[in-house]
This record gives structure tokens, sequence and C-alpha cells, in this order.
């Protein structure tokens, strides 16, 4: 679709939504997006291309990652990255070491991600508010 987080069972949006108070999950792709520019909130991937047969993390091969550091060099007010899952934050978190902002995992998004209980996983996206004031 050509969209981030169009898998309608993935939670992105629910658990964004739980950082900047705001029910977004609701909205129609482009509101949701505004909803982010607004609470000033970027949406970017770790890996800008790579093989993949299904949709599993785990399944990722030949990947080329996107210049993380780059774009954090030419944001100065940027205050936190924080990456969706395991897999971006070993990809970023190696990508950005040393570049002084702050790194936040967060529990994946992904409806294949059952390890956790969504309060939890609300709880921790949560946290992303303290960047955002």
């Amino acid at each position: 679709m050509q969209r981030y987080y169009a898998h309608p069972r993935n939670l992105f949006w629910h658990l964004i939504g739980t950082a900047i108070g705001r029910d977004i999950a609701s909205l129609d792709y482009e509101s949701r997006v505004a909803a982010l520019r607004k609470a000033r909130i970027g949406l970017w991937d770790t890996i800008a291309s790579a093989r993949r047969t299904g949709s599993l993390d785990t399944a990722i091969r030949e990947v080329e990652h996107n210049p993380l550091a780059e774009l954090v060099a030419g944001l100065p007010d940027l205050r936190a990255v924080a990456f969706n899952g395991a897999k971006a934050t070993r990809i970023g978190s190696a990508l950005l070491a040393g570049s002084g902002v702050e790194l936040a995992s967060l529990p994946s998004s992904s409806p294949a991600y059952a390890a956790m209980k969504l309060a939890d996983k609300e709880a921790i996206w949560r946290n992303l508010s303290k960047f955002l004031a």
C-alpha cells in the first residue's frame, strides 16, 4: 500500500496515539500522518531496502540501511529516536552509536509480537511523551 503500518492488525497507530494523547488509529492515513507532524514526530525506516519472504523481521536479508546518522546530524532540535521492535533497535542503535541523541527501544507494534500484553506495550510507548513537551 506504500504506507507505514498499513496492516489493520498492526498496533502502531494505536500505540503512537497513546504517546501523543490522541486516538489517531480511527483516522484516515493522511490525518494520521498530519497528527504526527503536529506532534513533531517524524516517521522513517531504518532499512532502505531488503529482501524478505513473508512478513517476519527474521526473514529480512540483503539489508541496505537508511542514512540515519546523516538524518540526525541535520536535525539539531531532535530530542530522541525511537525504534519499533528489536530488529529496528539493533540496526538503528548501531547506526546512531555516539550520535548524542537519546535512543528508545519500543516493543514491536506487529501482530506477530504477542509476547507482551497490550497494556504493557501502551505503558512503554506512552513514555515517548516526555520527548514531546
